[in-house]
C-alpha cells in the first residue's frame, strides 16, 4: 500500500500552528462544559499552570451551579453561561456566596445559545468539552470566530463533518480525545505521504472476551463498570458496546484525511497505548502514557508546547505487559456499522449517534436488552438510506436527520419493550396454568 496523495490539509495536522501566541503571557483559554469529565480535569491543569494559562469564561448545562460558581471563583473569569435558564437565580446566589459581598460577580449567559456566545468571546482557545450533537454549533462558532479549537466534542464532527471542514483553518483544530491526540502526536513524526495506516486502540470494555450470546442479558450496572476510564454513563455504555470506538473511526478519517480501510480497531485492554500510526518504511509509532485524559486535555490547550507534568509518566523500572488482540466484529457490530454511515456520509452518521442516544437511554432505564442497542440503530440507519449525493450538509439537515432518527429509534424501541412485555406475560400465564 502506497503513501497519502497530495490533498489538501487535513483538519488535524501536528505540523502547522494556528495563530501561535507571540508573546510569552497566559493564553486565554474558554471551557465549555466546564463541570464535567473533561472541564474538571482541564482546570485542574490550568490552576497548576497559571504562568501558560488563563481560563477567561465557563459554560456549563446548569445541573451543578455550586461547582460552577466555585470554578467562576477560583479562576476569576469575566463570564459564565449556562444552558438552562431556569437554574440563573442558583447560579446568582451560588456565584455571592463564593465571591462574598461586594465583590463584583461575573456577567451571567443563559439559555441553549449561550454556550454558542461564549465560544465566539475573545479568547485563543476555545475547549469544547460538552457531551453530544449539542456541541455542534459553539464548535462552529469558535471557528468563525477565528479561535483555535481544542476538540473534545466528537460529535461536532460526528453530525457535522462536511460544516467543520468548511469552516476550518489549517492547525485550527486540536483533537482532545486520548486516541486522536496520539495519532497527532504520532503524525507528527513523518509527513502525509509516510502514512500508511492509523491504528485506534480500543480497552474492549466491561465485555471483552464474551461472545455475542454471553451479551444478551448484561444488565446496565455491567455495562457502567469500565475497567479503566471513569466517565458519564452515556459514554461508559458506549465504550461497552464499542460504538465509541466507531465514532472514533468516523472521527479519525475526518480529522486526518485517511480513508476508512486505512484505519484500524485493536483491542489493547491495559489502555496504555492510546493509538498508533503505521508508516510506509513498517515502523509504528505508539504514543503511550497511563489513562488519564489531563495530557490529551494539555495537547489541546498547549500546542505546539507541552505542559511539563500534565500527567504521569510511567514507571519503567516495573514490570509490566502489555496485550493487543483483533475485534471480536460479530460480537461488537458497531464499529463496521460506523465505517458504513461514515462513507454514506451526508446526514447517515447524525442519524446513527442520535439513535444510538436514544438507545441507550432506553437500555439504561431498562427497556432494551444490551444487544438491542446495535440492532436498534441498524435499523434505523438501515430506514433512513442512503443520503442525497452532491447537495451542501447544512444545520437544519443534521438537527432534522436527528430529530428523525430520535423518534424512529424511540418507536422502535418501545415495540420491542411491548414485545418483551407480553413475552413475559404469555410465559409467566403459561407457568401458572402448569
Amino acid at each position: 500500500m502506497g503513501g497519502m496523495s497530495e490533498s489538501p490539509a487535513p483538519l488535524a495536522d501536528p505540523h502547522l500552528v494556528f495563530d501561535p501566541v507571540a508573546d510569552d503571557g497566559p493564553r486565554d483559554i474558554v471551557v465549555l462544559g466546564s463541570t464535567g469529565s473533561i472541564g474538571t480535569q482541564a482546570i485542574d491543569l490550568v490552576l497548576r499552570n497559571p504562568d501558560r494559562f488563563r481560563v477567561t469564561a465557563l459554560s456549563a448545562a446548569g445541573g451543578r451551579v455550586a461547582l460552577l460558581a466555585e470554578q467562576a471563583r477560583r479562576l476569576r473569569v469575566r463570564t459564565v453561561a449556562v444552558a438552562r435558564e431556569d437554574v440563573v437565580p442558583a447560579l446568582r446566589e451560588a456565584l455571592r456566596e463564593e465571591y462574598g459581598a461586594g465583590e463584583p460577580l461575573p456577567d451571567i449567559l443563559a439559555g441553549p445559545d449561550a454556550a454558542t456566545e461564549l465560544a465566539a468571546s475573545d479568547c485563543h482557545t476555545v475547549l469544547n468539552g460538552i457531551t453530544g450533537s449539542i456541541g455542534l454549533a459553539p464548535t462552529l462558532a469558535a471557528l468563525e470566530a477565528g479561535r483555535t479549537l481544542a476538540l473534545a466534542n466528537k460529535e461536532s464532527l460526528i453530525v457535522g463533518g462536511p460544516l467543520v471542514k468548511a469552516l476550518a483553518k489549517p492547525g485550527q483544530i486540536i483533537p482532545v480525545d486520548s486516541e486522536h491526540a496520539a495519532l497527532f502526536q504520532a503524525l507528527a513524526a513523518g509527513t502525509r505521504a509516510d502514512v500508511r495506516k492509523l491504528v485506534v486502540t480500543a480497552s474492549g470494555g466491561p465485555f471483552r472476551g464474551r461472545t455475542k450470546a454471553d451479551l444478551a442479558n448484561v444488565t446496565p450496572a455491567d455495562a457502567l463498570a469500565h475497567p479503566t476510564w471513569a466517565m458519564g454513563p452515556v459514554i461508559t455504555v458506549n465504550s461497552a458496546t464499542l460504538v465509541n470506538k466507531g465514532l472514533e473511526v468516523i472521527e479519525a478519517h475526518l480529522l486526518y484525511d485517511i480513508p476508512f480501510d486505512r484505519i484500524e480497531v485493536v483491542v489493547h485492554p491495559q489502555s496504555y497505548v492510546h493509538s498508533m500510526v503505521e508508516f510506509t518504511d513498517g515502523s509504528t509509532l505508539a504514543q503511550a502514557t497511563p489513562p488519564d485524559m489531563r495530557g490529551p486535555i494539555a495537547i489541546g490547550i498547549g500546542w505546539p508546547e507541552r505542559v511539563p507534568d500534565a500527567a504521569p509518566a510511567f514507571d519503567w523500572s516495573k514490570a509490566s505487559t502489555w496485550e493487543f488482540f483483533p475485534l471480536d466484529t460479530e460480537a461488537f457490530p458497531s464499529v463496521g456499522l460506523a465505517r458504513h454511515v461514515g462513507e454514506l456520509a451526508g446526514t447517515a452518521p447524525a442519524v446513527f449517534n442520535a439513535a444510538n442516544e436514544e438507545c441507550v437511554d432506553a437500555f439504561l432505564a431498562g427497556a432494551l436488552p444490551f444487544t438491542g442497542i446495535m440492532e436498534t440503530v441498524t435499523q434505523v440507519v438501515a430506514e433512513h438510506g442512503t443520503p442525497s449525493a452532491g447537495t451542501s450538509l447544512t444545520v437544519a439537515d443534521v438537527l432534522e436527520a436527528e430529530t428523525w432518527a430520535r423518534a424512529r429509534a424511540r418507536e422502535l424501541t418501545a415495540t420491542t419493550t411491548s414485545s418483551a412485555t407480553a413475552a413475559t406475560r404469555n410465559q409467566t400465564t403459561a407457568e401458572a396454568r402448569a
